[in-house]
């Protein structure tokens, strides 16, 4: 019997390289209604390839339908379903911190390190961070920055994934 619980589910796509695929495949998930929580793509060794990692929030039978509507496009080579799968997984997230006091600055570099971030910008009163690590990290560091401070810009740029050569990583 299929599971009906709602969960973030990973698959990794390789399409071809050309104008309007990822048009195509983020208009399958808006044209079914699916909830994509995070897409991004970039060329592999071979530049007439491309990958995707994409995040779904869905139960269990709607991931076997977008896996089948995905194998069925033209366009993809292959799809791999990471939901299970042992992975080494970051995120990119940029965080500006403005109108700082200076102790607030050195409070945010204490922040930096203890997060093994890097301060990747900084005026009188601002800091840019840049952290690249996993989405549950990036949450945890959105939110003590939101608890002390209240100018925040945040831009993150979705997960990257990739298959591990052994098990117990995420």
């Amino acid at each position: 019997m299929n599971n009906i619980e709602m969960k973030n589910r990973w698959i990794a796509l390789y399409v071809e390289n050309e104008v309007g695929v990822l048009a195509k495949v983020s208009g399958l998930f808006s044209a079914k209604s699916y909830n994509l929580q995070s897409l991004t793509v970039g060329t592999t060794e071979d530049e007439t390839i491309s990958r995707m990692t994409i995040c779904v929030t869905s139960d269990d039978i709607t991931f076997e339908q977008i896996k089948k509507q995905l194998n069925r496009m033209v366009e993809v080579i292959k799809v791999i379903d990471l939901t299970d799968v042992p992975l080494h997984m970051k995120e990119i997230l940029y965080v500006r911190v403005s109108k700082l006091t200076r102790e607030e600055i050195t409070d945010i570099f204490q922040t930096a390190q203890v997060f093994n971030i890097d301060v990747v910008d900084k005026n009188a009163d601002s800091v840019i961070l840049e952290s690249k690590l996993t989405e549950h990290r990036n949450d945890d560091l959105i939110a003590l920055l939101k608890s002390q401070y209240k100018h925040i810009s945040v831009v993150r740029g979705g997960a990257v994934a990739i298959e591990a050569m052994s098990t117990g990583c995420r």
